[in-house]
């Protein structure tokens, strides 16, 4: 049994890895454009340049989508969970001490499930995978051999 969970970890990882970078994409989404309802559930989105809320949805939508694509995984992880750990101390923690009592519950996940993937990369169905394989194979071809004609 080990044997298998241990074979199927990249494609676990993998899913793991869209369905946070989905969910994350989608609070940029709501916060950016007013989908879902938008910041406030009235379609509503924040003013353009507002500190720190607009840098907090272009890092959701930006990194989320580049998470859920696999592309440069690790670094749009590693942005989104610094943004993370700044909501959750500059704007959940100074109301009380625990998640649950001050709404962080949501920053501190992301916060740890980014911190995650800077960490494994990827995984499966990643496009870092994909343009990595196409790397190697390029380099693993012989390069052509042009005589020369004097």
């Amino acid at each position: 049994m080990n044997g298998r969970l241990t074979s199927a970890q990249p494609y676990a990882l993998g899913l793991f890895r869209m369905v946070v970078g989905l969910l994350f994409a989608c609070h940029g989404a709501a916060s950016l454009l007013g989908l879902f309802g938008g910041k406030d559930g009235n379609g509503g989105t924040v003013a353009a340049g507002a500190w720190p809320n607009w840098y907090a949805a272009v890092i959701e939508l930006v990194g989320g989508t580049l998470v859920l694509l696999g592309l440069a995984t690790r670094a749009a992880a590693f942005i989104a969970s610094g943004a993370m750990a700044y909501a959750y101390f500059k704007v959940h923690q100074p109301q009380a001490l625990w998640p649950i009592e001050n709404h962080g519950e949501g920053a501190a996940m992301y916060c740890w499930a980014m911190f995650l993937l800077v960490f494994t990369g990827s995984g499966a169905f990643g496009l870092d995978r994909l343009l990595a394989r196409r790397a190697s194979a390029r380099e693993d071809r012989p390069a052509e051999q042009t005589p020369v004609a004097a």
